[in-house]
């Protein structure tokens, strides 16, 4: 089989971590990478689930930005509670 090269530009810190992860799990970042490509082939889908975490959403971001101005403004009423869950 023909060898080809793929390059593309990801995050410095995000490479290093990959590297990392697949060294402890004995392959190389381009074993990984051959597996998710081989896999997607395949299937004809990326091989799990891919969503937006709510949290960064627009309005949680709007919303998460007017609580800090009214904190800094003197304007919200903080109170300490119980951690929930915690026994």
């Amino acid at each position: 089989m023909a060898q080809a090269m793929v390059n593309f530009r990801m995050d410095a810190d995000l490479k290093k971590s990959m590297e990392q992860t697949c060294q402890e799990m004995g392959m190389s970042m381009t074993t990984a990478f051959t597996i998710f490509a081989t896999k997607v082939s395949r299937e004809k889908r990326i091989p799990f689930e891919i969503s937006a975490d709510p949290f960064y959403s627009e309005s949680n971001i709007r919303h998460l930005n007017k609580v800090v101005s009214d904190i800094e403004a003197g304007k919200a009423k903080l109170m300490e509670h119980e951690l929930i869950g915690e026994e």
